[in-house]
């Protein structure tokens, strides 16, 4: 019989953000308990406070270098109702629109082949060298380049919409800031027949493995849960701009549906637990034990009544068939249904290129000024509120974040501690390749962990004097 021990896996790799993993291990080993960690504080709730309006939706951003377009627009749309503006323009509501495309589909595209497919591809327990993006582009070089030119592509979409492809400043209170030029149109519109195709590839890729590997894809961090997203108004449709909140149980339970997410704060609740700097959101009426959900690419799958894209629509019916049309509960499923978002995202972007909408100049709306303002949109990970309320100066006075990650958070830690159960337990030596079970589970959420850490006053910050020798002078504690 061994000692109870601990295992740490620290940093969780080939996701964004730092976070670890804190495995706890009886004489047995068997794990008695698994969480997932984040180890670092942005506190942006906090640092909003005080700046004016018109430059959250720039500032914002700089929480991801990899979702920036989704904390822009959910600002925007924010600063839109403060604006007293409910109905933007055509032109700006659909140039946000394509740039919210093409932001989906290449963190989408960024996430799946090259943070992903190195498990998928050569298996979860393979040699931690060979796990990576360049072992890929050197035994599927094709892939790798469709890989690199598909994101390109979305990045470019950004560029052209938002004024550059990070942190981009296209989207302003009450509108946009430029159009899409003749030129722009033609140069996108003659290659993205090409995308939708190597799309369709991806997609069948995502697919294939989940179907050849049916008995791992239903036992890995796998449980019933319910699903949060917003959808369309009136038909229940896939919609990741805007819509109503609907949540549905694992049994296809209708909780609550074609909510306006304005009301998001009756809606749920925040939980805060002192291990972590990531806050536990549950639907209010069902309480914290039953009411955590999920939210990401299966939860959308799950929550829409269909895609009104038709290819897109056809590969969301075959996913929905493996379950015989119930909620999916699969964590690994996450790809399939991320790769039917690619593809419904460039069928959108076909679409709205063909648009003379975005050659409108009309950009801009005003209306009657308000104090308060939410914006909620379909991140690539999932959810996405922003809440703020600014002074008569306008300057922000109150910030609110639940990023996609937050409203994992849960679901996250069951899925680590379900597959530490099962891969880890009666082993007493524990390798490599068995811990990178529990990050292929993180992994599947496609995690971004700086964003998602917002807890205020739960966790203390300490700063620890050490001398030359290397002992420990003096230390301070204070809450944050």
């Amino acid at each position: 019989m061994s000692e109870p021990r601990m295992i740490e896996i620290s940093p969780v790799t080939r996701v964004e953000g730092h976070g670890k993993v804190t495995i706890h291990m009886n004489a047995e080993n068997e794990v008695e308990e698994a969480r997932l960690h984040i180890v670092e504080f942005r506190g942006f709730e906090r640092f909003i406070h005080g700046r004016m309006m018109w430059e959250v939706p720039v500032i914002v951003q700089r929480l991801c270098g990899i979702c920036p377009v989704s904390h822009h627009l959910a600002a925007a749309k924010a600063m839109d109702m403060i604006a007293g503006v409910d109905q933007l323009t055509p032109t700006a509501e659909k140039m946000r629109r394509l740039m919210h495309y093409g932001q989906v589909m290449q963190s989408h595209v960024l996430h799946f082949f090259h943070l992903a497919a190195p498990d998928l591809l050569f298996g979860f327990g393979a040699p931690a060298e060979k796990r990576n993006i360049f072992e890929v582009l050197k035994e599927k070089p094709e892939l790798g380049k469709r890989a690199i030119l598909m994101r390109k592509f979305g990045q470019e979409i950004i560029e052209a919409t938002a004024g550059k492809k990070i942190h981009g400043t296209g989207a302003i209170p009450g509108g946009i800031n430029r159009n899409l030029s003749i030129e722009q149109r033609d140069h996108f519109l003659s290659r993205v027949d090409g995308m939708i195709d190597w799309a369709q590839d991806a997609l069948a890729l995502a697919r294939d493995y989940t179907l050849e590997n049916e008995d791992l894809v239903a036992e890995f961090g796998s449980f019933p849960s319910n699903y949060l997203s917003i959808v369309r108004e009136g038909d229940g449709a896939l919609d990741l701009y805007h819509g109503n909140l609907r949540a549905l149980s694992s049994t296809s339970d209708m909780i609550f549906d074609q909510e306006p997410y304005t009301r998001y704060h009756e809606l749920i609740v925040e939980d805060v637990r002192s291990w972590s700097y990531m806050k536990f959101p549950f639907i209010t009426e069902l309480g914290p034990a039953a009411g955590w959900y999920r939210v990401g690419p299966l939860a959308r799958m799950n929550t829409a009544s269909f895609i009104d894209t038709p290819l897109a629509n056809e590969a969301h019916r075959a996913l929905m068939a493996v379950t015989s049309g119930t909620p999916n509960n699969s964590t690994l499923t996450n790809h399939w249904a991320r790769m039917i978002e690619v593809l419904h995202c460039v069928e959108k972007i076909r679409e709205l290129l063909h648009d003379p909408d975005l050659q409108g100049t009309d950009l801009v709306v005003k209306g009657e000024r308000r104090g308060e303002g939410i914006g909620v949109i379909e991140a690539p990970r999932g959810n996405l509120i922003h809440h703020y309320q600014v002074d008569e100066h306008d300057q922000v006075t109150y910030c609110n974040l639940i990023v996609s990650t937050t409203h994992n958070n849960e679901g996250m830690n069951r899925a680590v501690k379900d597959v530490a159960v099962k891969h880890l337990s009666g082993h007493e030596k524990i390798t490599e390749g068995m811990l990178n079970h529990v990050e292929v589970a993180i992994r599947a959420y496609d995690p971004c962990l700086s964003c998602a850490t917002h807890a205020l006053g739960q966790m203390p910050l300490q700063v620890e004097l050490f001398d030359a020798a290397g002992d420990l002078v003096d230390s301070k504690t204070q809450s944050v």
